[in-house]
């Protein structure tokens, strides 16, 4: 199949290369970003909405609207093109993004024109070629002046941003220099660590060794927080929600199965009752490993796997621990003498299975947060699940019951209530509550929690959904 290259005034647009070209010499673009500009170009004319942009540009990733905001400034920048007056890129307020440029030819994506030289540029109008592309002077210092002014709106910090890629556009070595012998710079050197992942051409910015290090990463993990903020609420209840739903299926499942097992004297209203339980412990557990892993995905994109993989085990032993506390003194209440039950260790485990099968089963986010679809969703589905099972299933060989062993043994202790799941064992062809039954109770709530856990982390607002927004 024959693809198309765009030419428009002095640029090549060469999707089979993925290359930008401006008179014959290569402009730096992130991947994204070139998708973007050719998304932009292929849909010349026509206002683009930004969800659906999204959709296409980002369609494994949730980011936030800051995140096109920045990619569409870097665009204008590479193409020397004026927000106020748009050679290339116009903004439809409340809308989305529309490519202005009518001279723009289409022909074959390949090495040249067809006889052995590259294709001739388009005639440019004197107004494009008067374009200065960068002051007389120093320009390094108005832009630190940018960076080191204190930002009072979102309109400060856009222009903070502006100047941070400008900086690593023109240099970043040459920035931080300069930097260094700058005191109270700790929010400037953030913003190009920040930014540096959206300048193709932009160099390291290390944290450790530099001056302020821990004021460097308490200023970046604000910056980022800040702006992840409203999708990291949205990704958190959307988790726990699946947590919670995963739990009421396993509890109401579990019922079901008590009630019908022979020789069982338990009523089928069992059932809605350790759905109940089930929803509130999915729910509890999948809020805290969601935490501590959206957490870190908001905030790291180095060290994502090993980042994410400790933010969901903390989240998950920080709630287990919660919950074993709160569980242990309302039996003491009761009881008197309650049984051993525990939390803290089994969402520490949950946790750490579920977070490092996410961060292997997920590509980097790129600043947002990774939500496949399809087959994608399906694969980080199964994975967390197995992961979670087996995670589960180690626990109970351990002596570490989840929800339906620890439901067991309060049930014992009470005197054989109508919870105790010894029943279960005579479907598998144990006289009891026997380690069969209990291997399997664990590796099946693991699973389903890690399912649930994994639908919610990765679920996504319909496309139909997103062009109404």
């Amino acid at each position: 199949m024959t693809v198309p290259r765009y030419r428009f005034n002095r640029f090549t647009l060469s999707p089979r290369r993925r290359t930008l070209l401006r008179d014959g010499r290569e402009l730096p673009l992130i991947p994204r970003y070139f998708d973007l500009l050719l998304f932009l170009v292929e849909r010349r004319g026509e206002a683009i909405h930004r969800r659906e942009i999204f959709d296409r540009v980002w369609s494994d990733v949730i980011v936030s609207d800051s995140a096109l905001s920045q990619a569409i400034r870097t665009i204008r920048r590479v193409l020397d093109d004026d927000p106020r007056e748009p050679r290339f890129v116009r903004t439809v307020s409340r809308h989305g993004y529309e490519f202005v440029c009518i001279e723009v030819i289409e022909e074959e994506d390949g090495a040249d024109s067809g006889n052995g030289t590259a294709s001739p540029p388009l005639p440019v109008s004197p107004h494009i070629a008067a374009v200065a592309t960068e002051p007389p002077g120093d320009p390094y210092a108005p832009l630190l002046e940018v960076l080191m002014r204190p930002s009072t709106d979102a309109a400060d910090a856009e222009r903070q941003r502006d100047a941070a890629e400008r900086l690593h556009a023109l240099g970043t070595t040459e920035a931080l220099r300069r930097l260094d012998t700058v005191p109270e710079s700790a929010h400037a050197r953030a913003l190009l660590r920040d930014t540096r992942w959206a300048v193709a051409e932009a160099e390291p910015v290390p944290i450790l060794g530099a001056p302020s290090a821990v004021a460097v990463a308490r200023e970046l993990i604000v910056l980022r927080l800040r702006e992840a903020v409203g999708l990291t609420a949205a990704r958190w209840t959307s988790t726990a929600v699946g947590g919670g739903l995963a739990g009421a299926v396993g509890g109401a499942l579990g019922g079901l199965l008590l009630a019908s097992a022979p020789g069982s004297t338990a009523p089928v209203t069992v059932a809605p009752v350790l759905a109940v339980i089930g929803a509130a412990c999915g729910t509890a557990g999948a809020a805290g490993v969601a935490a501590g892993l959206l957490l870190a995905e908001a905030t790291m994109r180095s060290y994502r796997r090993a980042a994410l993989t400790l933010g969901a085990a903390a989240g998950g032993a920080a709630i287990g621990l919660l919950a074993q506390l709160l569980a242990s003194w309302t039996l003491a209440a009761l009881l008197g003498h309650p049984p051993s039950i525990g939390g803290g260790l089994e969402g520490l485990a949950l946790g750490l299975a579920a977070g490092l099968a996410y961060a292997l089963s997920t590509p980097s986010g790129d600043g947002g947060f990774a939500a496949p679809r399809g087959r994608g969703r399906a694969t980080v589905t199964v994975a967390v699940a197995a992961a979670c099972g087996l995670a589960g299933l180690a626990l109970d060989l351990t002596a570490h019951p989840l929800v339906g062993g620890t439901i067991h043994r309060i049930a014992e202790a009470a005197g054989g209530g109508q919870a105790a799941l010894t029943p279960l064992g005579r479907l598998i062809g144990e006289p009891g509550f026997g380690p069969w039954t209990a291997a399997l109770i664990s590796l099946g709530e693991g699973a389903t929690f890690g399912a649930g856990l994994a639908l919610g982390l990765t679920h996504r607002r319909r496309a139909s959904d997103l062009q109404n927004s």
